[in-house]
């Protein structure tokens, strides 16, 4: 008998792991450590959207109605990732979001709004989410530029039902819609004012002040140049369904600019989207078309047949999902990702890990499984940038975050990305919540990034496709952990201890 034991191994590789018969969540998982040959600094996070969409940063924001609008969009794209816009609006509305974020080049807080001479404003709501409310010929965006009403000024009127022309203060000075931080301040400078009127084709796009430049300033140095299409504008993506009358806003989001559009469906391996794919496709075969979402090898293969440029992948694994628990259909987000990605990667179509993602490790996780980018609601919700008031609830400053498929969202029209827009009864597939206020994205993302950057570094992968070569050479090794594993990997064993967000 033969008593040699057998050679020594260090974890498994992800080809034996990931058919074990286990759905596995990022939480599961754990990569093993490999060789460190190079800085932290030197790892390349750049990758792809989709088949022609070059990203410097890995990130994308959902199109959730409490995460992404031209706010988002526009921080999103300084930090070199993208943001989809939601399609629980009308399609104008939606057009006119892509629109008013690939406008700008500085990513400020506000959403323009506009209106005419004659009109009284009546409450602070009038204002939206803006500082100013913007005085035009017409009321809208295309009309003649006349002036602005500053929130504060409005606030202080004795009479509030006076007509807008009556106390608008006159337009400040321009500049061009293209200026960057450098360029604004010098005209702040030049003029010695607090405001300057950022304008394109002779119509004005926003007002941005002094103190937003300073905010600005004062966040960690933003991605040389940002995400920027062949237009010299934000790439800006959004999403649509699947049903006839998407047809009419994908015409809107095109003349918008939008460079990128998002089958957004639950379930995207359906009748429903493999037509309205083959449709993006004929009509608009210059726009990059993203199909999801998917969880199994079977579903990706017959959305990439049909000829999408990029996968969503992610069934139920969102803080304010339920579709596992109601549905009982789904699958890991760990397993979901490599299985996705090891069917996509030979046709080159680019994997978003979409949900589940809590912190930088998970991010690690996700990439280093074989997606390109990570696509966050929660982890994004909250922050100065995402739609919405802050309210005060239990002694923390917190911001709405709704799933799409809570009943709440879908009285506003998500519920056919369920398939539920023609069923007599709604059943809901995510809840309404909140998150605790975390700041401007412009500052915690970048924090983020680099501790993504030091995890690559300890799996020795100086770039994400370095990761997916380690990953599918089966040199990268894995390991599920047990709960007690968990607890071990986390902060344990404290009376109390001081979490700094960053």
């Amino acid at each position: 008998m033969d008593f040699t034991p057998p050679p020594l191994e260090d974890g498994f590789a992800a080809e034996k792991l990931f058919n074990s018969g286990f759905s596995y969540t990022y939480d599961d998982l754990i990569f093993l450590p490999h060789y460190i040959d190079f800085a932290a600094d030197d790892v390349n996070l750049s990758s792809r959207l989709s088949r022609n969409i070059p990203l410097s940063t890995p990130f994308v924001a959902s199109p959730m109605d409490t995460v992404s609008e031209s706010v988002m969009a526009s921080a999103m794209a300084a930090l070199g990732g993208i943001a989809i816009v939601h399609p629980n609006n009308t399609p104008s509305r939606q057009a006119s979001i892509v629109r008013a974020a690939k406008s700008r080049r500085v990513p400020i807080l506000s959403e323009p709004v506009f209106a005419s001479p004659s009109d009284v404003i009546e409450s602070e709501e009038d204002f939206a989410s803006s500082p100013f409310i913007l005085v035009t010929e017409s009321g809208t965006s295309t009309g003649k530029f006349l002036g602005f009403v500053s929130k504060t000024n409005w606030s202080n009127l004795n009479d509030k039902g006076i007509r807008v022309s009556d106390y608008m203060e006159a337009p400040p000075s321009v500049v061009p819609w293209s200026s960057d931080l450098a360029k604004i301040e010098e005209e702040f400078e030049k003029k010695n004012g607090n405001v300057v009127a950022l304008v394109k084709d002779e119509e004005v796009v926003d007002l941005v002040t002094k103190e937003e430049v300073e905010r600005v300033r004062g966040y960690p140095k933003l991605v040389t140049g940002g995400s920027v299409g062949a237009d010299g504008e934000w790439l800006v993506g959004a999403a649509i369904g699947t049903r006839e009358q998407d047809k009419e806003r994908l015409e809107h989001l095109v003349k918008a600019g939008v460079n990128a559009v998002v089958l957004d469906s639950s379930q995207g391996n359906s009748i429903y989207q493999l037509e309205m794919i083959k449709y993006v496709k004929k009509v608009y075969p210059e726009l990059d078309v993203i199909g999801g979402n998917v969880v199994t090898i079977y579903q990706a293969e017959n959305l990439i047949n049909a000829g999408v440029d990029g996968l969503r992948v992610g069934m139920g694994s969102g803080s304010i999902c339920t579709t596992q628990e109601v549905c009982a259909v789904g699958r890991g987000q760990g397993t979901a990702v490599y299985k996705v990605s090891s069917i996509a990667y030979k046709s080159g179509v680019p994997v978003i890990a979409d949900g589940g993602i809590s912190n930088s490790g998970h991010i690690v996780k996700a990439l280093s499984l074989g997606a390109s980018t990570v696509m966050m609601g929660s982890f994004l919700a909250g922050s100065l940038e995402a739609p919405g008031a802050y309210v005060y609830q239990n002694g923390q400053r917190v911001k709405k975050y709704r799933g799409m498929g809570s009943l709440e969202a879908m009285t506003q029209g998500s519920d056919q990305r369920y398939l539920g827009d023609t069923a007599k009864l709604k059943i809901a597939q995510g809840v309404v919540g909140a998150v605790k206020d975390k700041g401007s994205v412009l500052k915690f993302i970048p924090y983020t990034l680099q501790a993504v950057r030091q995890g690559f570094q300890d799996i020795g992968a100086n770039s994400l496709q370095s990761a997916h070569d380690l990953l599918r050479s089966r040199v990268l090794r894995l390991e599920v952990r047990t709960g007690a594993a968990q607890v071990e990997g986390g902060i344990h064993g404290l009376e109390s201890y001081e979490k700094k967000p960053f």
